[in-house]
């Protein structure tokens, strides 16, 4: 099969990409992860609306949902920017009109559900063409993911047009047929480079955890810096600082990279799935979850959170830690007992916030603090063996 051509006037010479050691990521791919970011915070805003309105189980499953599917999207252009680094012109004209569809999925993100379902469509339509004309032009094997993508922005497209429930079950159709396809797809054909992958997610990470660090300013907009509200403030960016060492504070991207650079062509495209699709998904969903919790409880730090807001902020630092857990153990990383053990004393954490907010914003900074430690002094102990 031969590979996809652009137009005469706008197509260029496809060079190899540049060795493992020299391919990293681009600005413009920090730019497309700004753009990707805003979904965060629309899904943010999304669940704190469920939480608001009293329907905290419907907000999480539509946040659930449309995570699934704009995720898919995100790993595709994540892996396109591997095999087609955006060097030349025509490149970064399409990366950023990809761009483009991602705002528009962005700005449909708080109506999908309730009317702009096919404005969400007809951007993540723009994302799965965009993904296409470029990877194609460096792999052939890309031929076999569109039919998948085409199938599953079919389903979101059909949804728009669907009363409850039978838009949320074609919602999670798309999800299935997309987090499914890889099983049909194959992993070969992918050649993907350890170095950039490991530092695209790295960077991803990051600028999603700025999220939380936004809420703690967003729940204190408008309130007076008391005592009370500066502890909640110092808490809440205190777990998102534990968050943040439990992803970089070791040596697990050196560990991962190399255990990616090593692995053979085909095993590597697996264990990338295993860690950087499949385990990061819990990542990004705990960090939303735990965003939507601090915003939740800066407002009124002292008073007793909501049931469904105690339960969020729980669960986002359980999901954290466990995905965390999960990423580790696919590249072959011991020792994360003690980040399980967590995940399951956070949801006990709920507790204490139907008490006082800043009870299980303590408890949890308190937790994450001491499962760092422990790890550390295993650590410290196991090298003096």
């Amino acid at each position: 099969m031969t590979t996809m051509r652009l137009p005469d006037w706008f197509a260029e010479r496809v060079e190899p990409a540049p060795p493992e050691t020299e391919l990293r990521v681009s600005t413009l791919e920090l730019f497309f992860d700004l753009v990707f970011v805003f979904t965060v915070t629309q899904l943010t805003n999304l669940l704190v609306q469920g939480l608001q309105d009293g329907e905290a189980y419907r907000g999480a499953l539509r946040v659930l949902l449309v995570f699934g599917v704009i995720w898919w999207m995100y790993a595709g252009y994540a892996w396109l920017t591997n095999a087609v680094p955006p060097a030349r012109p025509a490149r970064r004209v399409l990366i950023l009109l990809g761009m483009a569809g991602f705002m528009i999925v962005a700005l449909s993100i708080p109506a999908v559900f309730d009317g702009d379902g096919m404005a969400f469509t007809i951007g993540y339509l723009l994302l799965i063409v965009v993904h296409a004309g470029l990877y194609m032009q460096a792999a052939s094997a890309f031929a076999r993911v569109i039919p998948f993508n085409l199938g599953g922005v079919a389903l979101v497209g059909l949804a728009s047009f669907a009363g409850e429930p039978y838009n949320y079950l074609l919602w999670a159709a798309a999800v299935a047929l997309l987090w499914g396809s890889p099983y049909f797809i194959g992993q070969k054909g992918f050649n993907l480079r350890a170095g950039h992958i490991v530092e695209r997610h790295g960077l991803l990470v990051i600028v999603v955890l700025g999220e939380s660090v936004v809420a703690i300013g967003i729940g204190a907009a408008g309130l007076h810096v008391g005592f009370a509200l500066g502890l909640a403030s110092v808490l809440g960016l205190a777990l998102a600082a534990c968050l943040w060492w439990l992803y970089f504070g070791g040596d697990d991207e050196v560990h991962a990279e190399h255990t990616l650079a090593e692995a053979e062509p085909v095993r590597r495209t697996r264990l990338i799935l295993g860690a950087y699709f499949y385990a990061h998904i819990p990542m990004l969903l705990g960090i939303v979850a735990v965003a939507t919790g601090v915003k939740k409880a800066i407002g009124h730090p002292v008073d007793p959170l909501k049931p469904s807001a105690a339960v969020t902020l729980a669960v986002g630092v359980a999901l954290f830690m466990a995905g965390n857990a999960w990423f580790r153990r696919v590249l072959g990383m011991t020792g994360n007992g003690l980040r399980n053990a967590g995940a399951l004393i956070a949801l006990v954490t709920v507790v204490l916030g139907l008490w006082s907010a800043l009870a299980q914003l303590t408890a949890l900074v308190a937790l994450m603090v001491t499962v760092i430690a422990q790890e550390r002094r295993s650590v410290s102990r196991s090298s003096l063996r």
